[in-house]
């Protein structure tokens, strides 16, 4: 089993910035990728932004690309996610997953990851 805990979320006002972080335990040797996807209220979980742990490897949607990076720290088994010129838009809560499945992995399909955290809410007003 994999947990995950997510922190750094909160409330900024648009333009502003936040790092969200994600820190994983228990069988960490067998993550392959993370990945961070949100869920605004009344709309589907999407997509964010992911890395595989070794080679690093790096997707982002194409909403976020060129405002948000990911990035990891083996040795503290945490990913990172920093979101810069947030938008309203960007206002969901934000969850981390966890792969372990090289075989079948599609970094940008939530049904890709086996392991899911709480979540943390970012809200982004005007």
């Amino acid at each position: 089993q994999v947990h995950l805990v997510e922190s750094g979320g909160g409330s900024v006002q648009a333009g502003g910035s936040l790092r969200l972080s994600c820190a994983a335990s228990g069988r960490t040797f067998s993550i392959y990728a993370m990945g961070w996807f949100r869920q605004a209220p009344g709309k589907e979980r999407e997509f964010v932004a992911a890395i595989t742990l070794n080679a690093g490897e790096i997707y982002y949607a194409e909403s976020v690309k060129g405002r948000f990076t990911i990035s990891k720290d083996n040795s503290k088994n945490t990913v990172y996610l920093q979101m810069n010129s947030l938008q309203p838009g960007d206002t969901a809560f934000y969850y981390c997953a966890a792969d372990e499945t090289k075989s079948s992995y599609h970094a940008r399909l939530a049904a890709s990851y086996e392991y899911w955290g709480q979540g943390t809410q970012v809200t982004v007003s005007f």
